[in-house]
């Protein structure tokens, strides 16, 4: 019996058919159009046969059954939501929950923003799983670094660039050039003065840069940050010495987003004298 395939191997096949088909044209990729078609070609006994918006009150998305008596699933998106980027990552995660999960869950899962956050529970590794489908999907990583590379100190302007080819949302977009930058950054989202969460990306993880806010008590912007200070619409950019973020120098670049009704705070930290602190104490090791 074979291993069922895993969220990046299922989204890089789906990949591999739509740069074939439709080439540099592809972006930003119609979900709706791609799981009607793909569930119909290796499900077609069990396809997706509905996609549309309902009241979901708290969550964010659903992969339902179909009625008693008829066969196919449902894929649902809150009409509260009015991102067309966050519908579209919704509507993706919910296509992976489908792929990987509708015969586990055949009474179907019902997706909110705090269970995607909440990695450590059962239904969170599921959350997470179709949270890595929906970004391989709709921002492959060789698109991407076409666009954004490892080493570069993207604005969060430039991020946005991104998330409008990919019709996502700036965080998403934001957590994507996260996942394969090879510099030291992070992304903060904040509320009324206190840190909702944090993602680091690996360099700067592994370095002890990160906040930790799960399961934890509520942790205070700092006082000097642009975060804190910046309270209007659009973006604003600071550098920073080592007294504000981490006891680390710094930039901040903040946009203030209505549409997560939070701040978002994209940080690069100085590699620089890091990676030569380093060296300074490898040396002096030998």
């Amino acid at each position: 019996m074979s291993k069922p395939f895993g969220p990046e191997r299922w989204a890089n096949d789906i990949s591999i058919i739509l740069r074939t088909v439709l080439g540099a044209d592809r972006f930003p990729i119609d979900v709706k159009a791609v799981a009607r078609e793909i569930s119909a070609q290796k499900f077609p006994a069990d396809p997706i046969t509905m996609i549309r918006g309902d009241a979901l009150n708290r969550f964010e998305g659903a992969l339902v059954p179909a009625p008693a008596g008829r066969t196919g699933w449902g894929i649902l998106y809150n009409n509260d939501i009015k991102s067309n980027g966050r519908i579209n990552f919704t509507l993706a995660h919910e296509f992976g929950h489908y792929l990987l999960h509708r015969f586990a869950y055949p009474k179907g899962l019902r997706c909110s923003s705090e269970d995607m956050r909440n990695w450590k529970s059962e239904f969170g590794q599921l959350e997470q799983q179709a949270n890595t489908f929906a970004a391989t999907l709709l921002m492959p990583l060789d698109d991407f670094r076409g666009q954004i590379g490892a080493r570069d100190r993207p604005t969060l302007d430039e991020l946005g660039n991104c998330a409008d080819r990919y019709e996502v949302s700036l965080i998403a977009a934001t957590l994507r050039w996260l996942h394969f930058c090879d510099r030291r950054a992070m992304l903060v989202l904040s509320r009324d003065g206190f840190i909702l969460w944090a993602r680091p990306s690996e360099p700067a993880l592994k370095s002890g840069l990160y906040y930790r806010t799960r399961n934890a008590p509520p942790i205070e912007l700092p006082s000097q940050s642009l975060a804190m200070r910046r309270q209007s619409c659009g973006t604003s950019y600071a550098e920073h010495d080592e007294q504000v973020w981490l006891g680390q120098a710094c930039s901040e670049n903040v946009i203030v987003s209505d549409n997560y009704d939070c701040t978002i705070s994209l940080l690069h930290f100085d590699d620089a004298a890091f990676e030569a602190r380093w060296s300074g104490r490898a040396a002096a090791m030998q």
